[in-house]
């Protein structure tokens, strides 16, 4: 691919003289401090007495003011609405082209379009890694302050993994957005499809078929739930699809916008 790291620093600037890292990174930090919120009711009878409904809630979501439990609430958080923030991103990197009306000055650059897909791509992946990596910094820093009972390293290590996996399942599936923001020329479909694949994987969940549906396998992941190859071979190939549906898009497609 010709010019592929100039083409990932250019996505780079793009990003960073943007909004879109601040808003991302404020909005995937109210998970683990709703999380927080959630311990520190159920960690005081007199405060859950006063919230009532909220506290029956925390205690249902929840069940102990610990870190094992918290820890596992951001990771089966970060399955949900990780999807949702990762194809925000998605979103944003691929349909800006076509809103701003610049996908014509880009793909008469200088620079092969599979480079720009590529480096399109790579941009959301770092860019998504680093969100999580984000969200369990602040989630280490709120049980923290919430004074949450202390355990062994081994506990905070193993819900580290388990979190930085969940995300790297979720950022897989976020590649068939990047083709529904391409071919959709815009925000609105890639959007809607991330909407319908996130509340169908709760219907899918519930109804007992989660590990056969790509979108609910990260959550089942998340609770510690034994899965097969075939879920994760499900991933894979889901976001292989989306890869490809997306490059050849670019490719071959007619471009009229």
């Amino acid at each position: 691919m010709n010019n592929l790291t100039q083409a990932v620093w250019v996505e780079t600037l793009k990003a960073r003289r943007s909004k879109m890292p601040i808003l991302t990174a404020l909005g995937i930090a109210l998970i683990p401090l709703a999380g927080g919120f959630f311990m520190v009711v159920i960690k005081d009878p007199d405060l859950a007495r006063r919230m009532g409904l909220i506290s029956a809630k925390a205690h249902i979501m929840m069940g102990a003011a610990d870190w094992p439990t918290y820890l596992n609430f951001l990771a089966i958080a970060l399955a949900a609405g990780g999807l949702m923030f990762f194809s925000f991103i998605a979103t944003w990197v691929f349909g800006r082209e076509y809103s701003d009306r610049t996908v014509k000055d880009l793909l008469a650059l200088p620079t092969s379009r599979s480079s720009i897909v590529c480096a399109k791509f790579i941009v959301i992946a770092i860019w998504s890694a680093l969100l999580s990596i984000f969200m369990l910094l602040v989630g280490f820093v709120v049980g923290m302050v919430i004074l949450l009972p202390p355990v062994g390293t081994q506990v905070y290590l193993q819900s580290g993994i388990t979190l930085m996996a969940t995300a790297f399942l979720t950022i897989i599936l976020v590649t068939p957005v990047a083709y529904f923001a391409s071919a959709g020329h815009g925000y609105l479909p890639p959007i809607a499809f991330a909407l319908f694949t996130m509340a169908l994987a709760q219907v899918v969940a519930v109804a007992g078929w989660g590990e056969f549906f790509p979108w609910a396998i990260p959550a089942i992941y998340a609770q510690g739930q034994n899965l097969s190859m075939v879920s994760y071979l499900l991933v894979i190939l889901t976001g292989l699809a989306g890869l490809g549906a997306t490059f050849a898009w670019w490719r071959l497609a007619d471009q009229n916008h």
